[in-house]
């Protein structure tokens, strides 16, 4: 019966719907995650309108780089965010949101650098490693265009690509018809094991049309491995250009191809630039966000209607 699309998705709600009605008594404050879309609908949506009911605040964590369109196309997604207390991680999505006249607060998303540890590349290897997975809107393809132009300079240059989506056969079929060696389609990682891909190149490229921000990036920034990618949405506030990576427009993949071979001819550039993205990541650790997640929860605690009395959050909560 689950394999039956929209019947799945039926028999899926009647189930979720029972849960959150058990949890969310218990509750102080819920947390939503959410993407956008009919994701939106099918999760968030349901979880604001239970803890609406039973009269408990909502810190609603929209995490899409597909705002902008999003909200523009849906009035169900602008009405109940507005009645949440709204946490993004980018200053990027403040002002997507506040352009709908939506308030959020921006706490960014973290990176354990006891996992992602930090290395200086010396020297610099054209050894490229993508972390994204292979589907719209990350645009791969214009990684594997830029990589074509970075081979005709380094034939010995390397491309290794994490993750899968819908897209791979025709991304396999590009990289043959592009004449490209040593592309390696590493497929879907185990968590525990991306710190090894980090660690094991030398250059991160991306190249998405649309992105908020990725915490591949950070996590890149955390292994030492200067950045090279497109500057959609949230990446070109997350990336100062020449201070922490460098940025070429959006689906120009020779823009792309040209910051990475001055990086591999300039290897003190790269060396600056990943001292500084990794020097940037102290905002991201979990030590640095806590307090702003406590202080997120207590704010809607306190907003919430018809409570006299707020239960206090604790910082020993958080910690595990």
């Amino acid at each position: 019966m689950t394999r039956v699309k929209y019947l799945r998705t039926i028999v899926t709600e009647l189930t979720y719907l029972p849960l959150l009605i058990r949890e969310l008594r218990h509750a102080d404050v819920v947390h939503v995650f959410s993407a956008s879309y009919t994701s939106f609908l099918l999760a968030p949506l349901p979880a604001l309108l239970v803890a609406r009911g039973l009269e408990r605040p909502v810190v609603l964590n929209y995490r899409s780089g597909e705002a902008p369109d999003h909200l523009k196309r849906s009035a169900i997604a602008r009405r109940f965010m507005a009645l949440a207390d709204n946490v993004v991680p980018s200053q990027f999505l403040v002002d997507v949101l506040a352009g709908f006249g939506i308030c959020a607060t921006p706490i960014p998303n973290t990176v354990d650098l006891e996992r992602f540890r930090f290395r200086e590349r010396d020297p610099l290897r054209p050894r490229l490693l993508s972390t994204r997975n292979l589907d719209y809107p990350y645009n791969v393809a214009c990684t594997l265009r830029a990589f074509q132009i970075v081979q005709r300079h380094w034939p010995a240059a390397t491309l290794t690509l994490v993750g899968t989506g819908a897209e791979e056969p025709v991304l396999r079929r590009l990289s043959v018809a592009l004449g490209l060696r040593h592309v390696t389609f590493a497929g879907r990682v185990a968590p525990d094991a991306i710190p090894a891909y980090y660690a094991a190149n030398d250059i991160y490229v991306q190249s998405p049309d649309i992105d908020n921000m990725p915490t591949s990036v950070i996590e890149a920034f955390a292994c030492g491995l200067p950045v090279v990618s497109t500057d959609a949405g949230g990446v070109r506030v997350l990336m100062t250009p020449d201070e922490h990576g460098l940025l070429a427009p959006v689906g120009d993949h020779a823009a792309l191809a040209a910051h990475v071979l001055r990086l591999l001819g300039e290897p003190d550039v790269a060396c600056r630039l990943a001292r500084n993205a990794y020097a940037a990541c102290a905002a991201f650790t979990w030590a640095s966000v806590r307090d702003q997640w406590l202080h997120a929860y207590r704010n809607a605690l306190s907003r919430s209607a018809g409570r006299q009395a707020a239960p206090i959050v604790t910082a020993a909560s958080l910690e595990k």
